[in-house]
């Protein structure tokens, strides 16, 4: 359930079809990805940032999954870090999180990145609308960290981001512009979602259900979007610092998270 809630294709941009095939190829991957966190949760860095082009500014989406992911990691014990653009580490001083520049992958048990753009075919980072990005490497410790064994999980909804790489062909089959947007980069487990903070939200819930308490209960999603809106975060679609996140005002996001709240609540 908590699957089709975070999948839920509002705008109808394609990724309800990219989901529907992968939950065939991987009908677990919110459970499998619930498990390499919680088995691996000694020290998570979290990767977030999406700086949206033409202005080059950074979204909305990605920066509140990251954050509500790190409040579930230390809730359960584990110690996180975020690693994001210096617009995104702005926008997140004021919840008192931890934020690391230039981390070494071997000082981590598990990366998770939370809609983090993943270099595409031709080695260039492009927007949903084939833009190209001017963008950090951030997929460049999610390379390394392959190579080395470190386990990792990504969160996307476009296939331009790190770890959507793991499923490109069906990028390319149902995305538009799939061709030249899908990211090669993949990860160890894939989390498909309409809005990649739902995707976090929904790895949270699962999260919930697997130790027995909904850590959940405490996010407030208006209250924190106001907090990166007012650092100068925009919506990634109307590309403006508006109390929305991919063109869906504030009141949808909260129904979202509402939804998934009662969905744990019901389940424990």
């Amino acid at each position: 359930m908590i699957a089709h809630i975070i999948n839920t294709d509002i705008y109808g941009r394609g990724i309800l079809k990219v989901y529907l095939e992968y939950r065939l190829q991987n009908f677990n991957f919110l459970k499998n990805a619930a498990k390499l966190l919680l088995d691996n949760s000694e020290k998570v860095l979290i990767v977030s940032s999406f700086p949206i082009p033409p202005m080059n500014i950074c979204e909305t989406d990605g920066p509140l999954g990251a954050l509500a992911l790190y409040k579930a990691v230390e809730r359960i014990g584990g110690k996180a870090e975020i690693w994001a653009h210096e617009q995104v580490k702005k926008a997140l001083k004021p919840f008192k999180v931890t934020l690391v520049e230039n981390p070494a992958i071997e000082d981590y048990s598990i990366l998770v990145s939370v809609e983090t753009a993943g270099r595409s075919k031709d080695g260039d980072y492009y927007s949903m609308s084939g833009l190209r990005m001017l963008t950090p490497p951030f997929d460049e410790l999610f390379l390394k960290a392959k190579n080395i064994g470190v386990p990792t999980i990504g969160i996307g909804d476009g296939g331009n981001e790190i770890g959507m790489g793991k499923i490109r062909h069906l990028i390319e089959k149902h995305i538009p512009l799939g061709e030249k947007i899908a990211t090669i980069v993949e990860t160890d487990e894939l989390i498909v979602s309409a809005v990649s903070n739902w995707g976090a939200y929904g790895l949270v819930a699962q999260v919930s259900l697997e130790i027995g308490e909904n850590l959940l209960k405490d996010w407030d999603e208006r209250k924190n979007l106001e907090v990166i809106v007012s650092a100068g975060l925009i919506d990634g679609i109307v590309k403006k610092p508006v109390m929305s996140v991919d063109g869906l005002s504030v009141e949808i996001h909260e129904k979202i998270v509402e939804l998934l709240k009662e969905t744990v609540n019901y389940q424990l």
